[in-house]
């Protein structure tokens, strides 16, 4: 789960993590009120989940109040389009307003899961200021990495050999190392997939300050944390993915094909988007419903595939393990009796309960096309799109 820039600096302040001074501001109005009692120039921030908005428009400065309620008033309302959002954008419902800080040097701090290493790595860089994306494909030497081991967590010497890296001054080296520590007892604390500072910045008067802040959670961890689950802001998801999540079919992702695609598993589902691109098609979207054994969740995946316009086939693969394909022959029947469906259907079913599940779909009365394997479910589907 994400959550916005100034949710996240409210969080990293608790944690002793120097912040800019500032308020968010949902109208002109109050966007004036803050600059107001800063004083002196403001950074205007949209707060949306996506980064690149410098280049996007999205940051901006105002040298006073009258300035910032006029900047604020052009952004509010508006979609921002960076290069990490659809062609649509996304919503800008609230911006940022805080100190404009000049600094002396910027720098990358973020802590991540590497999931090849299964720790958690905390990364420092120079390059602040830039994805760190673009620093690791261009200056990977510029990228320092520390793997932190839980039974022990952060180390002193940790921080002063990711400090040295960066090239800070070694007056800097005791509270970046300070910095690092509250970062990564945030990390930890409140279960963070994300951890990031870009950038992390030297002032004028020789202080660490986060000027920007991101951080994201573990979904499944977030029981334990209502207070955080709260600071999700659903407009700024996709409205199909959003509805999909209401109905319990959260491993859904939109895309931009025309076949979608009900499969169980996350990586059956990946060789799904493969193979269709292999025959010559598209997907329409990720779509994994887990171990399901109620029909319930498999009618609400053919709710949100069917309610996608672009979708001109749907193609569903079971390979049953825990699940049992019987059910999901249920659920795929259910479907049919609550909903108009009249794009073609192409199903590949094996695994547990297989027999059970194709006499299902046979004595169903639907029109479907049935698939022996992969590769022709693949081809099927993409041939049933062309001709819908």
């Amino acid at each position: 789960m994400k959550i916005h820039e100034y949710q996240a600096k409210a969080i990293m302040s608790q944690y002793g993590i120097p912040v800019p001074q500032g308020g968010v501001a949902g109208t002109a109005a109050e966007a004036k009120e803050i600059a107001a009692q800063l004083g002196g120039e403001v950074a205007i921030k949209a707060q949306v989940y996506a980064g690149g908005r410098g280049k996007a428009g999205g940051i901006k400065l105002a040298p006073s109040a009258q300035e910032a309620a006029k900047l604020v008033a052009e952004m509010l309302g508006k979609n921002l389009v960076t290069h990490q959002t659809s062609p649509q954008g996304v919503p800008i419902d609230r911006v940022l307003v805080e100190q404009a800080i000049e600094a002396e040097g910027e720098f990358y701090l973020g802590i991540a899961i590497d999931g090849s290493a299964q720790l958690p790595v905390m990364m420092a860089s120079s390059a602040g200021g830039m994805d760190i994306e673009e620093v690791a494909q261009k200056s990977p030497e510029k990228i320092t990495k520390i793997y932190l081991e839980p039974a022990i967590g952060f180390q002193p010497f940790q921080g002063r050999k990711l400090a040295e890296a960066m090239g800070m001054d070694p007056s800097l080296v005791r509270p970046a190392t300070e910095l690092m520590a509250n970062l990564y007892r945030l990390f930890w604390g409140k279960d963070c997939s994300l951890a990031e500072i870009n950038p992390l910045v030297i002032t004028k008067q020789t202080e660490l300050v986060a000027i920007d802040a991101k951080l994201n959670f573990d979904d499944n961890a977030l029981f334990r944390h209502p207070d955080i689950a709260q600071l999700h802001d659903p407009r700024q998801e996709d409205a199909m993915e959003a509805q999909a999540a209401s109905w319990g079919v959260k491993n859904y992702v939109k895309l931009n094909g025309n076949i979608g695609c009900l499969v169980n598993g996350a990586g059956l589902a990946m060789s799904i988007l493969d193979l269709l691109t292999l025959s010559g098609g598209s997907s329409a979207n990720f779509l994994d419903i887990g171990t399901v054994n109620t029909t319930e969740r498999v009618v609400n995946a053919f709710k949100i595939l069917t309610a996608d316009p672009k979708v001109k086939a749907v193609l569903v693969n079971i390979f049953g393990g825990m699940a049992r394909v019987d059910v999901i022959a249920q659920g795929i029947e259910e479907a049919y009796r609550q909903m108009d469906i009249r794009v073609p259907l192409v199903v590949r079913l094996a695994g547990t309960n297989v027999e059970q599940g194709r006499r299902i779909l046979a004595e169903s009365g639907i029109k479907f096309i049935a698939a022996q394997d992969l590769a022709e479910a693949g081809r099927l589907a993409v041939e049933a799109a062309k001709i819908s």
